[in-house]
């Protein structure tokens, strides 16, 4: 049954499901579901590996890791907020979700999607200090400098996703309640009110140059920094090294942003079947959290050997705890 809400003398229609129409007659669906599931996996056991490294390696706790850790953090908890709900309601075929949990899942959804894109850009602040100023590093990146800057980041994209959410919960759904989407999308649910959404349609286009413009904007500006700042470096082997650093977040950068920006340009200037806009949709989210543990594990240096050394101080704590190694040696 509908709920009507009043607040003075404004009257709001709220529905009390949402129907989450999810891909359109495709067959094998639950097949990419299944795979959801297993990108969703990888995804924990690979963020819970590179938090947990940070945590127990000493060698980590720097600036920088805070960043990373936070990352790994954003990942996690995105995908979790994303992939379990959904793929139980698509695979379980209960695609109705009632408007408080709709709302609530729009929240943590898009709250971590904007942590990753100002985290990355938090590195990137790392990366253009460590190479065009290296002698003032390690006095301008410091612990409370990272600790700030990220709890700068989590109230801007609180306040941000709060507003989004607020707006929504205003407007009065008395048409259709099916969202041509694959979770609690924005855009989606606020074009099916009935009342006047122009303040919802404003707040998209600036969340969109906020939240994902700016930062990739700023990102691409320090590059040219650090560019300029490596043709001044005599040695190649130094700047060789110097560019290996960057490596890691240049492919996250990469990861993140293009799919993104390449589904809405081609959303905004041509035609696609809502399925296949769907799928790239889901893969942009999901795949990137999957993907940066491993790139940060197979390409950062300072990660491998801490992997190493964590991994000897087990052996060798197994080793003592084992009696009958022990007894062996006696």
């Amino acid at each position: 049954m509908t709920t009507v809400v009043s607040f003075e003398n404004a009257t709001f229609v709220r529905p009390p499901t949402f129907y989450i129409s999810g891909l359109y007659n495709m067959p094998h669906a639950k097949y990419y579901y299944m795979f959801l599931c297993f990108v969703y996996t990888v995804t924990i056991l690979g963020n819970s590996f590179i938090m947990g490294t940070i945590y127990l390696a000493r060698s980590l706790h720097t600036a920088k890791y805070i960043a990373v850790f936070n990352l790994a953090f954003s990942d996690l908890c995105g995908s979790s907020a994303l992939i379990p709900k959904y793929a139980d309601m698509f695979l379980s075929e209960n695609q109705y979700i009632s408007f408080e949990d709709c709302m609530t899942s729009m929240f943590f959804v898009f709250l971590f999607m904007n942590m990753q894109s100002f985290t990355l850009l938090s590195l990137s602040f790392d990366r253009v200090i460590a190479i065009c100023f290296p002698l003032r590093y390690h006095a301008i990146v410091t612990k409370t400098t990272m600790t700030l800057i990220t709890g700068l980041i989590w109230l801007v994209s609180v306040f941000l996703v709060t507003i989004r959410v607020a707006l929504t919960t205003r407007l009065s759904f008395c048409r259709s309640t099916t969202v041509d989407s694959y979770f609690c999308d924005y855009f989606p649910i606020f074009t099916l009110a009935c009342s006047d959404n122009s303040p919802n349609y404003m707040l998209a286009y600036v969340n969109v140059a906020v939240v994902l413009c700016l930062p990739l904007m700023l990102i691409a500006f320090s590059y040219v920094c650090i560019g300029v700042a490596l043709c001044k470096i005599s040695h190649g082997a130094e700047r060789i090294k110097a560019m290996k650093t960057c490596t890691s977040h240049l492919m996250l950068v990469a990861m993140f942003y293009l799919p993104i920006i390449s589904v809405y340009i081609t959303a905004d200037t041509t035609y696609i079947h809502p399925n296949n806009r769907i799928i790239n949709s889901v893969l942009t989210q999901a795949i990137p959290p999957m993907l940066n543990p491993i790139i940060y594990t197979l390409k950062t240096e300072e990660v491998l050997q801490s992997i190493k050394v964590l991994y000897q101080r087990f052996r060798v704590n197994f080793a003592m705890e084992d009696p009958c190694e022990n007894f062996e040696k006696n």
